[in-house]
């Protein structure tokens, strides 16, 4: 149910959950506790934006640009998943949130795989909330794809050329279920998309803040959607052409 506080809220909120290493780093502790504690705040996000009336949360989990960091820190990264979904299955179920997942799963190992699996099946039929994961994402991975797959079913004519639009575009996108996003948050500092969703937030406002993901708590996520109410979607229309 919406927060009776908050009206405009955003039907579809991404997140870049940044800054777990560097977070870590400044208390003199090493990236893999910045990890661990990225993940509990993700628990805290999740029931937050389910809170706010948020009806879909997309989470930049892991890029395909990630598997470029040292292989222990990927090793960890998977185990803290595989943990974390396990972990959180029962609660998901209790509280009507269906988990979705987008990217390129073949590169995931096969337990990440399975319990993904699992966890997507058994909460299918849920409907308050749902919280898509993106795994070995990669923005321009996803476009290719897309134009590859379009290409084909024109050669083979299935599709025309100039019935090819942004309908048709939609559907051979791993988002294909999901609305566009409104809201894009990146949290760590950095002013970048870092090939997250680049189709989908062609309209999407961008919020970044300095805080550090293990950081991003209930108030921050709150502060960030007010700041959302606060502006003016026009969508290339004029401020007078919004007025009812």
């Amino acid at each position: 149910m919406m927060n009776s506080e908050h009206k405009n809220i955003p039907t579809h909120l991404a997140i870049i959950m940044d800054g777990n290493g560097r977070w870590a780093k400044n208390l003199g502790k090493q990236r893999v506790f910045g990890h661990r504690e990225g993940v509990k705040r993700v628990q805290e996000i999740v029931e937050t934006a389910q809170r706010e009336g948020i009806q879909y949360l997309t989470l930049y989990t892991f890029s395909t640009e990630n598997w470029n960091r040292p292989k222990e820190e990927v090793s960890v990264l998977m185990r803290l998943l595989v943990r974390s979904l396990k972990t959180e299955l029962n609660k998901m179920l209790k509280n009507g949130v269906r988990l979705n997942t987008i990217g390129n799963q073949d590169r995931l190992p096969e337990e990440v795989k399975e319990i993904l699996g699992e966890c997507v099946e058994k909460t299918k039929n849920n409907d308050r909330l749902v919280l898509t994961l993106a795994l070995n994402y990669g923005g321009k991975e996803e476009l290719t794809q897309m134009v590859q797959q379009i290409s084909l079913k024109v050669k083979n004519n299935i599709i025309s050329p100039e019935n090819v639009d942004e309908t048709i575009i939609n559907k051979h996108l791993y988002t294909q279920n999901l609305p566009e996003v409104d809201l894009l948050i990146r949290t760590g500092g950095e002013h970048r998309i870092s090939n997250f969703l680049l189709w989908q937030i062609a309209y999407a406002e961008l919020y970044f803040t300095p805080t550090y993901w293990p950081e991003f708590d209930t108030d921050a996520l709150k502060e960030a959607i007010a700041n959302y109410q606060n502006r003016e979607r026009r969508f290339g229309k004029t401020s007078d052409q919004l007025i009812p």
